[in-house]
């Protein structure tokens, strides 16, 4: 386990819109990293102006909030404060949301998921390294410069595949889309299962996730 760090206070900013997992991330900044200045917000809207009128140096950030997705804003925190570190704490899927974060700015990224010791690593290596990133990630990072695409999963779909995701994320179901493409039934649906085969997910909920994230921003 990582000693505290002593006698150096860190202002950062914890940004969620769950009150008990700003409440956790507290308690654990504040074991290892004593001294530190922590500010708080559940929007998104307001983690800019947080960074710009508390001189945030590191800033722990959901990646999607009610009111939108946090990618976009990583470009802005960097510009409100170009050596800010920014640790995403999320529980979407590392292996498809991590580089997109990293491409944006991010220095670091940790599941919601992971145990208390791994998110102790997380703040310790942000406060001393001003990065974390766990093998899966620094694997992905390694794969990325042999293929580009992997930085967006939605290059895996077919042109056809991507056009009915989209029509999914917008609320149109089979028969809507069936009938919309001049398609039958269960052609859109064996395109659905070939989607979600794709992309590792299970559900339309995760599907419209990645089509907000990857695609529409």
């Amino acid at each position: 386990m990582e000693e505290p760090i002593e006698n150096n206070e860190i202002v950062f900013l914890l940004a969620d819109d769950h009150s008990i997992v700003r409440q956790g991330m507290a308690i654990l900044i504040d074991e290892v990293v004593p001294n530190s200045k922590i500010f708080q917000t559940s929007s998104s809207q307001q983690i800019v102006e947080m960074i710009k009128a508390n001189g945030v140096e590191i800033a722990v950030i959901d990646a999607h909030f009610p009111d939108g997705n946090s990618l976009h804003i990583v470009p802005l925190m960097k510009m409100a404060n170009p050596d800010i570190k920014i640790l995403v704490f999320t529980g979407l899927e590392e292996e498809l949301h991590v580089l997109k974060f990293i491409k944006a700015g991010a220095s670091g990224y940790v599941s919601k998921l992971s145990e208390e010791a791994e998110i102790r690593q997380a703040i310790s290596d942000i406060v001393h390294k001003g990065e974390y990133f766990s093998p899966l990630s620094r694997n992905l990072m390694l794969q990325l410069v042999q293929n580009p695409d992997l930085i967006n999963p939605l290059s895996r779909l077919t042109k056809r595949e991507l056009q009915i995701a989209e029509m999914y994320a917008e609320g149109y179901g089979n028969l809507e889309i069936a009938n919309s493409l001049d398609i039958k039934q269960n052609t859109v649906s064996t395109i659905k299962k070939n989607i979600f085969d794709k992309l590792k997910i299970e559900n339309l909920v995760e599907l419209i996730d990645l089509i907000n994230t990857h695609h529409k921003i």
